[in-house]
């Protein structure tokens, strides 16, 4: 068997034959965010699959992340080493429940969370990740009537902070959404010299207590610049590798036990070796949903919070 060191060997060779880059979100196991070339969140890593010149792009994350790769860089091949890995709350709304719901709001311009679908992205006028979520609602002009998909936890925070009357479907995820104000309460008195910093993803009840709300990107960028020492994440566990490696003289404590996305844990050291070595589980999107698609991410991409 070998061991992490040679799986890390064994990528690194055949990254550079296959003339790949490596993309790993936060949520990773840490061994892949090593083996990476960028980690990030939504945001960044979708500028990252825009801009490589890589020939290949591995993205170590969740099915919908490595299709966006795909509407972004047509050219390039986009491989998913886990092609299991999906999301949840991606599955809870499709192309046609938009368009129905369209129908419905004639005029109405449809926002869509990067965790869709690539189908439900042709649907869209907009793109958006929570990094950017308030500056692309606030883009568009106080008389159009907004559609906001799937996720009602992130739309209900946008509409709050930006004073926007929107129609939110009713998605969320799963993991975000389990947080309950117990358990964070309950780590407060644990820990009450810690500042709380939780994702939009989690319920009103939980940023309403929250002393930041950030996406993971930002969340990283608080903490750095914060003066404070202690801090309680609202946000999946794996993102605490990040957050001590980068701030190594602060402490963090995870709002809940078992805050885990079990689909952002499939990929593992062998699995990425596997996926380089057979150019494993390629990712596809028909050019007629692509085309449509890259509409939405690139107006995103020319945004900026």
């Amino acid at each position: 068997m070998q061991t992490s060191a040679q799986w890390r060997e064994s990528i690194a060779r055949l990254k550079k034959i296959r003339g790949a880059v490596i993309l790993a979100h936060y949520y990773q196991l840490p061994e892949i965010q090593e083996a990476a070339d960028f980690v990030g969140d939504s945001l960044n890593l979708a500028r990252q699959a825009a801009l490589t010149q890589a020939e290949v792009i591995v993205f170590c994350g969740v099915h919908f992340m490595a299709e966006s790769a795909k509407i972004l860089s047509p050219d390039k091949t986009v491989l998913l080493p886990a092609a299991e890995a999906g999301c949840p709350m991606a599955d809870m709304v499709t192309a046609e429940e938009i368009r129905a719901l369209k129908q419905e709001h004639p005029g109405a311009m449809v926002v869509s969370y990067v965790n869709s679908s690539a189908e439900v992205k042709a649907e869209s006028d907009l793109c958006c990740t929570s990094s950017n979520a308030l500056a692309v609602v606030q883009s568009i002009p106080r008389d159009r009537e907004i559609i906001f998909v799937p996720d009602r936890n992130l739309g209900t925070y946008v509409a709050a902070q930006t004073g926007r009357d929107m129609i939110l479907w009713p998605g969320c995820c799963p993991i975000h959404d389990q947080l309950e104000k117990a358990e964070v309460q309950a780590c407060q008195q644990e820990h009450p010299g810690a500042r709380l910093v939780v994702h939009p993803e989690c319920t009103p009840d939980i940023t309403a207590m929250a002393d930041a709300v950030c996406s993971t990107g930002g969340i990283l960028e608080y903490v750095k610049n914060s003066s404070e020492r202690e801090f309680i994440i609202g946000t999946e566990e794996g993102f605490l590798y990040t957050l001590q490696k980068n701030c190594p003289d602060k402490k963090f404590y995870i709002a809940r036990s078992g805050f885990k996305c079990p689909d952002m844990k499939l990929v593992t050291l062998p699995i990425l070796a596997a996926c380089l070595e057979k150019s494993q589980y390629e990712i596809t999107v028909p050019d007629v949903i692509r085309g449509k698609a890259s509409q939405a991410l690139e107006k995103m991409l020319a945004i900026r919070p």
